[in-house]
């Protein structure tokens, strides 16, 4: 089974690393916007709408559990990086050039002129096979 087909079960884990020295917001809008991209990549994590005793119909959620863990910039960096070389996993980053810009188009030209070793990462989210999401942020704490 490929991790990246969005299906989960016992051997995939969800999870994201947000940088601990981020202030409250911006760690909230760096969980959203890695949030809203997960959702839209894995489209199976989405449960189905549901109805309650009354009828009124609720919006599917997220169907997997998702440990939101912490570290600070430059461990978030080497995550990715160690996560960038594991085969069907799933990798979503957030950078600080993509905090900054508003337009899409600002940011895509940015990032192209930016070489990797030159961005700071807000965040990072992994899906995949759960033993390679734990070798790699196994030791991480909770985001208080």
């Amino acid at each position: 089974m490929s991790a990246i087909n969005g299906i989960t079960d016992e051997s995939t884990k969800c999870v994201m690393v947000i940088d601990l020295g981020l202030s409250l917001g911006l760690r909230l809008n760096t969980a959203g916007l890695l949030g809203a991209t997960l959702g839209r990549r894995l489209e199976k994590i989405i449960g189905p709408d549901v109805a309650d005793a009354s009828g009124e119909s609720h919006v599917g959620i997220l169907n997997v559990p998702l440990p939101i863990l912490s570290a600070d910039a430059d461990t978030i960096k080497a995550i990715r990086e160690k996560a960038m070389k594991v085969e069907g996993l799933l990798v979503v980053d957030f950078t600080e050039t993509a905090q900054r810009e508003v337009r899409y188009e600002d940011y895509t030209e940015k990032l192209s002129a930016t070489s990797a070793g030159e961005l700071k990462y807000l965040g990072v989210a992994l899906y995949g096979p759960k033993k390679s999401v734990n070798k790699l942020v196994g030791n991480l704490p909770l985001l208080r």
